[in-house]
């Protein structure tokens, strides 16, 4: 049987998150699990609280409009109790609005779990591809 990992799903499908870089952490952070997007996207702030090396991206159209994106690798840890999923060195999109939620994209985490929204069960299941 796959490993699952299960989450309150209560009005928008959240998970607690936290990115690392070097020695220092972020809390852990309420993400937003976007399957409209592509990737993980962040504020600014939270890249320049850690002290993440930020290059240059371009332009991303988004649901919200275009907005000037940078680029950085951070680690990202999924936090369930004792049981943590860690992606050491994932792309993450720096946005520099900071009126935006974390958003976790399909890339990395859709490649590896199979994601199932049961919001009238209110739950959130992240199912390991075998």
């Amino acid at each position: 049987m796959a490993k699952e990992y299960r989450f309150p799903y209560i009005y928008y499908p959240l998970i607690p998150v936290q990115f690392v870089n070097g020695e220092k952490k972020t809390p852990i952070i309420a993400a937003l699990i976007d399957s409209g997007g592509d990737s993980i996207v962040i504020p600014r702030a939270i890249a320049e609280y850690l002290g993440a090396k930020i290059e240059e991206s371009g332009i991303a159209k988004t649901a919200g409009g275009f907005t000037s994106i940078k680029r950085t690798k951070l680690k990202m840890i999924i936090c369930k109790n004792r049981d943590k999923i860690e992606y050491d060195k994932v792309d993450v999109f720096v946005s520099d609005s900071s009126d935006i939620p974390v958003l976790l994209g399909r890339d990395p985490l859709f490649e590896d779990f199979e994601i199932i929204f049961r919001k009238k069960h209110k739950e959130l299941i992240l199912r390991k591809y075998q």
